[in-house]
């Protein structure tokens, strides 16, 4: 149960993401897209630093700008590239190869070996995108191509380093400290590309709104959290529900149409990500806390906790263990064994000889 309610958390940020689609198009002028980064990025950032009020420490300073580059920033922008260069289907294709990419990355870095389930689930996944996304394929820009490339690369290294070098630390103050660092990274080229940032409307303040604090905040807490609890390529896969969220939004508000070869890609996306996912009802690890705080009782209890592979030390008497009793019969208690004659105890007297 523990995996799925963490799985279910970080499901929230695929699903954020793909509703991003539909604000970004219906709310958000297009002609600003760096700066439309820096207005999703850094008010999220801050929205969670004045909640959490820690600053970085120590190396988290170059950590949360190496970080806040590769998953938000240097992300944003060329995401924005390949989606004005290549067909949305392409460059969907290409994003949906994050989840290989991030079973391949976490063995070295994190030491998880890829388990089978995890590729079969990614291969499933991946084919299934084709299949959605099929009917839609252009010519490819080669410079759409390197750009959504270097997307997908980027943001997953970046997932993976932030699972890497975020143990122990407070999620939410992590995740801050990233979207501040993103957002300030884009303020000078959105200057220099796009000029003054750009005067907003109700309707844009409402889907900045959504897109900051939704799709941002809320959605990479949520996903950071997955990678603090979860494989990363268990991670990788529920992001697989980032297009499949952006094509249901597509049929259920702007009217269009699934054919039988995308109801299928949307049926092995969704078998994939639930493949990907360790089973829960596997035995519970036999391996035991040896932290020198832990005190012999709560060993003992995690030994008898721990399920049929281990047991607990058995009596060293064991004919003074209960056994049942024959029918009819009232049980008595065992009695020991009888004690070899010793000086303490007085020999039986012996009779005299007869006389000869």
């Amino acid at each position: 149960m523990e995996t799925i309610r963490w799985a279910l958390i970080t499901a929230i940020a695929p699903v954020a993401w793909g509703a991003t689609y539909y604000v970004t198009h219906h709310f958000l002028p297009a002609d600003h897209p760096l700066w439309g980064a820096v207005l999703r990025a850094l008010p999220a950032g801050l929205l969670l630093l004045l909640l959490r009020r820690e600053l970085p420490r120590g190396p988290w300073w170059w950590r949360s700008a190496v970080l806040g580059t590769l998953n938000t920033g240097a992300f944003f922008a060329l995401v924005y590239l390949a989606a004005q260069l290549l067909p949305t289907s392409l460059a969907s294709t290409i994003m949906a190869t994050s989840p290989v990419v991030m079973i391949a990355l976490a063995w070295p870095l994190l030491g998880e070996r890829p388990r089978a389930r995890a590729v079969l689930g990614a291969a499933a996944g991946v084919f299934g995108v084709v299949l959605v996304f099929a009917s839609g394929v252009g010519p490819a820009n080669p410079v759409g191509v390197l750009a959504s490339v270097a997307a997908m690369a980027m943001s997953t290294f970046g997932h993976v380093l932030t699972k890497r070098w975020g143990a122990g630390s407070d999620v939410l103050s992590v995740t801050s400290w990233q979207l501040v660092a993103g957002g300030l990274v884009l303020v000078v080229p959105a200057i220099a590309v796009e000029g003054a940032p750009p005067a907003l409307t109700w309707r844009a303040l409402l889907g900045f709104a959504f897109v900051s604090v939704v799709g941002t905040a809320l959605a990479f807490a949520a996903w950071f959290a997955g990678l603090r609890h979860l494989e990363a390529g268990a991670v990788g896969l529920i992001g697989l529900l980032n297009p499949v969220t952006g094509v249901l939004l597509g049929v259920a508000l702007a009217g269009e149409r699934l054919t039988g070869h995308q109801l299928l890609g949307l049926a092995l996306v969704l078998s994939g990500v639930v493949l990907g996912q360790r089973r829960t009802g596997a035995r519970p690890s036999a391996r035991l806390s040896t932290s020198p705080g832990t005190s012999p009782s709560a060993r003992l209890r995690a030994r008898l906790s721990a399920g049929p592979g281990i047991h607990p030390t058995p009596s060293p008497n064991p004919r003074l263990s209960a056994r049942p009793a024959a029918p009819g019969r009232t049980p008595r208690p065992d009695r020991p064994r009888s004690a070899p004659p010793s000086a303490a105890t007085p020999a039986a007297p012996v009779p005299p000889s007869p006389p000869a």
